[in-house]
């Protein structure tokens, strides 16, 4: 199958860490996070239950957010700039579709090589002092379904989309009629090994392009 349009999630997926997980390791709040993060990644609680917990947990100030952006990129997966790279060569659209935080995954979008109005994630609000105030609670991706959303609209009826990820949330994106290619490199979830189109073990990205060119 041809594809049109290819999504990527961003945390385990085009980077080896789990940014809301990295930000509790730094806040002392590890467990109780990575608790919510797995409970959602695995389908067990839905993402909105787990979402707005875990921010005003930690509650990311500027400094962090600047810290995860350069960690995403010291850790980016093996392979993911050639993937993403090979892909615009053959005239696929590259989407990052995530649940992350948007000013930490920008940084990593601009290093891969995909534009900024191609990220798709969850904006958070900052005082002019950089503290945390929130996160924009409208945003399809803070809740279960958002990434089917996101597709439904990246397509617009036209067009055919592959979505490559870790987690059940990706998974999603089959409502929106997306292939779903899983990408077990970082961690590899039985769930989405069943349910997805194509499994890949990984750790290099670049074995996705099998499905995908």
């Amino acid at each position: 199958m041809s594809f049109d349009t290819v999504c990527f999630d961003c945390d385990s997926t085009l980077s080896r860490v789990e940014g809301i997980d990295e930000l509790a390791r730094r806040n002392g709040m590890f467990e109780r996070v990575a608790e919510l993060t797995n409970a959602a990644m695995n389908g067990e609680l839905a993402l909105e239950e787990v979402y707005e917990n875990r921010l005003a947990l930690i509650k990311p100030d500027k400094a962090s957010v600047d810290w995860l952006a350069q960690l995403y990129i010291d850790e980016v997966v093996p392979g993911a700039r050639d993937t993403i790279a090979k892909l615009q060569q053959q005239h696929k659209q590259v989407h990052i579709i995530s649940g992350g935080l948007r000013q930490a995954i920008l940084p990593l979008a601009e290093f891969l090589g995909v534009p900024s109005q191609q990220v798709h994630a969850v904006d958070i609000e900052l005082s002019e002092e950089g503290a945390y105030l929130g996160y924009a609670k409208a945003s399809p991706l803070a809740y279960s379904g958002g990434k089917a959303k996101v597709c439904k609209q990246i397509i617009d009826g036209n067009g055919v989309l592959a979505m490559v990820g870790d987690g059940k949330t990706d998974l999603e994106a089959k409502q929106a009629g997306a292939t779903v290619i899983g990408f077990g490199g970082v961690v590899a979830r039985d769930a989405v090994k069943a349910q997805a189109d194509y499994f890949v073990a990984g750790p290099d990205l670049t074995a996705v392009l099998a499905y995908l060119l």
